[in-house]
């Protein structure tokens, strides 16, 4: 599973076995989890986050969504588009 970015707490990261989903990037801390479209930036799943970490979260993805793109194109190659 290719580590994108840390910031603080949080690690972002993709499974290099999802290559049928459209682009997402998982982001954990401790025990939570939780997975966001990258087009959008819309959360797709979360486990355990709060709804005020989940917001600071997906403007956190939003704000690297260039690199989170670019990862995710790098490893899985532009068939995946």
């Amino acid at each position: 599973m290719p580590a994108v970015l840390k910031l603080g707490p949080y690690r972002f990261y993709f499974y290099s076995h999802e290559p049928n989903e459209p682009p997402h990037i998982h982001v954990d801390r401790d025990r939570e989890s939780a997975k966001f479209w990258l087009d959008s930036g819309e959360l797709a799943n979360n486990i355990g986050f709060s709804p005020k970490e989940l917001r600071k979260l997906r403007k956190l993805v939003l704000e690297h969504q260039q690199l989170f793109l670019e990862a995710w194109y790098g490893w899985f190659g532009d068939s995946s588009r």
